[in-house]
């Protein structure tokens, strides 16, 4: 889906800038049209390397999200810590067939997303998680 979005707006941007400099400047000007096209393989191969580096884990007693690639970044959620746990899905991941999960805790500070899941995934995901901040809630 992110590699669509990304051929799909730097596309556009090619062809744009292609046709102004052609235009406006003259046909000559218009080869700096291409410095879009090199960033957009230089994004498509990122894309890959960063949608393989997210992991997570359910544990006995937290939930464990890593990702990240050049700065790994891990997230540890505590299950009674966890106050709502909601599924996400925008147009374009309902189009893919993808959901997020996100929770959310008492801290402002806590990003802890898991994006790019199927849709029966995410929500079984929620009920369990759901299930689990229940019950480790309880006994505060």
């Amino acid at each position: 889906m992110r590699r669509l979005l990304l051929v799909v707006w730097l596309g556009l941007l090619t062809l744009g800038l292609a046709l102004l400099l052609g235009l406006l400047v003259g046909p000559g000007w218009a080869a700096i049209a291409l410095l879009p096209l090199a960033l957009m393989t230089w994004g498509w191969v990122m894309l890959g390397r960063n949608w393989r580096s997210w992991r997570y884990a359910e544990r006995a007693d937290d939930l464990l999200i890593s990702r990240g690639v050049l700065w790994r970044e891990e997230t540890v959620v505590p299950y009674g810590r966890m106050q709502l746990v909601e599924v996400t899905s925008g147009p374009v991941e309902r189009h893919f067939g993808l959901a997020s999960v996100q929770l959310h805790t008492a801290a402002a500070a806590t990003d802890a997303t898991i994006p790019g899941l199927d849709p029966a995934e995410a929500e079984r995901l929620r009920d369990r998680l759901t299930e689990l901040g229940e019950a480790r809630s309880a006994g505060l």
